[in-house]
């Protein structure tokens, strides 16, 4: 199993992606910490558990230090170390143009989008560097790659997390610390799955695969970042998004 013994704090897992990914970890021999703020993260990891898969959950608030610290302490302090941050906790947003910004609605994006991915990196790497590297990998998107009308936070956030990452990854290039970061296209989690039926085909018109992706394969390409398969690769942003970018 490709991530025996390494332990894997995976934030935003209570569904879609997150979710996803907490499974995979945890089938390739990972030992999972989840953090989310939504209880229904609790479900998720019972499963793994059931499957006598090490596993924990704690509530988690990406955009308090004081939160994401203790969820880093706690994983340290349950399995002895941290390998491995998936920062994939994050919210869409209302579209809206930019003359009728709310900032409250703006900053709440920002602050869980990108601030949160910087807080959940500065801990974890904190705990990774102490025994002598890891592997971190932050949720970016398509749209934090190419332009998409009335998304102002969520593109501006997305399109930082990608910069924020490739000056991580310069940070740590010699200590053996890899920072990348995935740009999901658009996948068939509830948020889309909850679209109007017209809506959902226009987006798959869009794709040039002709389908929505799933969770499942974004998180493969997580894990393949997560193991040492990429011991290469460090500050990439990896578009896994059915050719979307490449239009």
């Amino acid at each position: 199993m490709t991530l025996k013994g390494r332990t894997a704090v995976i934030t935003g897992g209570a569904s879609g992606i997150g979710a996803a990914i907490a499974r995979l970890f945890a089938a390739e021999g990972a030992r999972i910490v989840v953090g989310d703020i939504s209880s229904a993260a609790e479900s998720v990891v019972q499963s793994l558990v059931d499957a006598d898969r090490p596993a924990l959950y704690l509530p988690t608030d990406v955009t308090s230090e004081s939160s994401v610290a203790e969820l880093m302490d706690v994983a340290e302090e349950k399995f002895g170390r941290l390998d491995v941050l998936v920062a994939n906790a994050g919210v869409p947003e209302e579209k809206t143009p930019i003359h009728e910004l709310d900032l409250v609605a703006w900053q709440r994006v920002i602050d869980i989008d990108l601030t949160g991915v910087a807080i959940s990196n500065k801990y974890a790497a904190r705990k990774m560097l102490a025994v002598g590297g890891g592997s971190i990998i932050n949720m970016a998107s398509i749209l934090g790659h190419v332009g998409q009308a009335n998304s102002t936070a969520y593109s501006a956030a997305k399109a930082a997390v990608v910069n924020f990452t490739r000056s991580t990854a310069l940070t740590y290039a010699q200590d053996n610390l890899r920072v990348n970061c995935v740009s999901p296209g658009y996948v068939n989690t509830p948020l889309i799955e909850n679209l109007p039926a017209e809506t959902r085909g226009r987006i798959i018109e869009r794709m040039p695969i002709g389908r929505l992706l799933e969770p499942e394969e974004i998180a493969d390409v997580v894990l393949f970042l997560a193991s040492d398969a990429s011991s290469s690769i460090t500050g990439a942003a990896i578009n896994a998004d059915g050719g979307y970018t490449a239009i």
